[in-house]
């Protein structure tokens, strides 16, 4: 059939369709990571950033091209998390400056915001890498200006976009040695293949399910800020009771001990076995609910909670919690403005604390576990009373999340010093000189940076080939600044031999973050073979508390 334009509706239900689809294929995409370390997360990355878009297009209703265009937008933008997921809202963002002033997408129409969307997403990134999402990008782009000069229906010239975009995605190892090694094509650019075809299924009416759950309605309103009068509580008291049976209970009985029940209550639960039945009443008689009970056998873990004691609770909880932000914010506002505030990301109590005791305001929990959001970090942002605010994301991953509230926070300078690791954001503290300029502190902080050497110790979830190591499932891995530098079986063995590569005649100090899963102990016993190895160098042991991995490093 012939498709010779996509109106407002149909651009809605396509690009949620296109959201349905990378959610649902986002474990595949994880596996495609090149290092096959346990957060391995291009898929959970574009998905959360494309879902927080999909919410509010799908809370549009009747919507015209512009609203849709302008929820996609904003809403991926924010939304977005991780390079990939950062990169596919900048095609998102470019893509939809051109349709937001069309009230359809023409073959030409589509043409041009592909060209947009390319143009916007490299300009997003400083190094642009090919072999990458913006590759395939780049491909679907120069098919679809070459089919919009040879055709009108969008149905022939998306098919034709999509099969070249699949052509450029396979030949992605080609363009990047790193991609070939591990036996994989670029999972960004299959994430957004992946988009792009459960929107062309959305546009040719096959059955696609468009339902989003937990999909943003227009007003959101948590169930402990409502005002519920104590009037509205029928039932008083939640009660909750296991019988133990004297005899196995008919289906007779069943049925005329959940009538009495509905006749005393609501809210019925009532699970029988052969042995017990576990029931659960909402009453203001829930002795009369054990008396009943009490017929069919002995009772046991009974409890009853006043609900109307618990809203009252509630209410008070609620009102302290108002007032205690109400507090902070006025605090905020009344504390003179600072010149300067620092974020962090960081996960792991102790790498906080070691940030916290550097002066840094915030910490946004994540790194490479969880990467936080545009959004997220515009949080953080607010909560800072400073005319300019450094962001140290401490991932490399996280970097161009960061960068994008250069463009978003209005009332204060950002300055988004791209701190790839732990050790180089506390490096990088060191390096901020009170009083000088931010341009001045932005130079002298990423110098400081420069000056450290970083070392993370995790295992590996696959077998695969990289950096010329062999590296089975279970290995433990040592990952320098250049990529994976040693692999092992035993976790000590492979720091020290991490190390190795680290440590020169220059170094002086060798920082070790233990994460969660290490004891003091064994903290502490590695160091004391670390200072052995490396007599000349001092040695020193702090616990990180970071997940997934076991050791974090540094040498100066």
């Amino acid at each position: 059939m012939e498709i010779m334009s996509i109106d407002a509706l149909m651009a809605q239900k396509m690009f949620i369709a296109g959201a349905k689809s990378l959610e649902a294929n986002k474990e595949y995409i994880n596996e495609l990571n090149v290092f096959p370390v346990p957060d391995g997360d291009t898929g959970t990355n574009m998905t959360m950033t494309i879902m927080s878009a999909a919410n509010e297009v799908a809370g549009l209703d009747n919507p015209n091209m512009e609203q849709v265009a302008k929820a996609i937008s904003s809403g991926s933008l924010r939304g977005a998390r991780g390079n990939s997921g950062v990169i596919l809202s900048q095609l998102f963002r470019g893509f939809t400056r051109v349709i937001k002033v069309e009230q359809e997408i023409t073959s030409d129409v589509f043409a041009q915001a592909c060209v947009k969307a390319v143009e916007t997403a490299y300009k997003a990134v400083m190094k642009p890498k090919e072999g990458t999402i913006l590759t395939v990008a780049k491909g679907m782009q120069e098919k679809a200006v070459e089919m919009a000069s040879n055709s009108e229906d969008l149905a022939v010239v998306i098919d034709e976009v999509i099969k070249y975009g699949d052509e450029v995605l396979d030949k992605t190892p080609d363009m990047l040695p790193v991609l070939k090694q591990a036996g994989v094509v670029d999972s960004g650019g299959q994430g957004l293949m992946t988009v792009m075809k459960g929107m062309y299924d959305a546009l040719l009416g096959k059955e696609v399910d468009i339902k989003l759950e937990g999909a943003k309605p227009k007003i959101a309103v948590s169930a402990d800020d409502m005002q519920v009068e104590e009037a509205d509580i029928k039932f008083g008291y939640c009660t909750e009771f296991i019988i133990n049976l004297k005899r196995a209970m008919s289906e007779e009985t069943e049925d005329d001990f959940r009538a009495f029940l509905q006749s005393i209550g609501d809210s019925i639960v009532l699970v029988a076995d052969d042995d017990i039945v576990k029931v659960h009443v909402h009453t203001n008689q829930p002795g009369e609910a054990f008396t009943r009970a009490l017929t069919y056998g002995s009772l046991s873990r009974m409890k009853v909670d006043n609900m109307r004691e618990e809203h009252h609770e509630r209410l008070i909880k609620n009102a302290e919690k108002k007032a205690k932000e109400l507090e902070e914010a006025r605090k905020r506002e009344a504390a003179p403005r600072k010149e300067a505030g620092f974020m962090a990301v960081a996960v792991g109590d102790g790498i906080s604390e070691i940030f916290k005791s550097m002066d840094v305001d915030y910490i946004i929990s994540g790194g490479q576990t969880m990467n936080p959001s545009t959004e997220d970090i515009i949080k953080g942002i607010d909560q800072i009373n400073a005319d300019t605010i450094y962001i140290l994301p401490n991932n490399s991953n996280i970097i161009l999340a960061a960068q994008q509230t250069e463009m978003l926070v209005e009332d204060k300078k950002i300055v988004v010093i791209p701190s790839k690791t732990i050790p180089q954001g506390i490096s990088a503290m060191l390096g901020y000189i009170p009083g000088n300029s931010p341009e001045d502190n932005k130079e002298s902080m990423i110098e400081a940076m420069s000056e450290v050497k970083s070392g993370e110790v995790t295992y590996s979830v696959r077998d695969t080939v990289i950096d010329g190591k062999d590296i089975k499932k279970g290995n433990i891995m040592g990952i320098g600044d250049e990529g994976i530098v040693a692999v092992g079986e035993d976790v000590t063995k492979t720091v020290v031999e991490m190390l190795e590569t680290m440590v020169d005649e220059d170094s002086g100090i060798i920082s070790i973050y233990y994460g969660e899963d290490i004891t003091e102990g064994d903290a502490n016993k590695l160091g004391d073979v670390i200072s052995e190895k490396f007599s000349d160098v001092e040695v020193e042991v702090y616990p990180g508390g970071q997940p997934v991995y076991y050791y974090l490093t540094s040498v100066e």
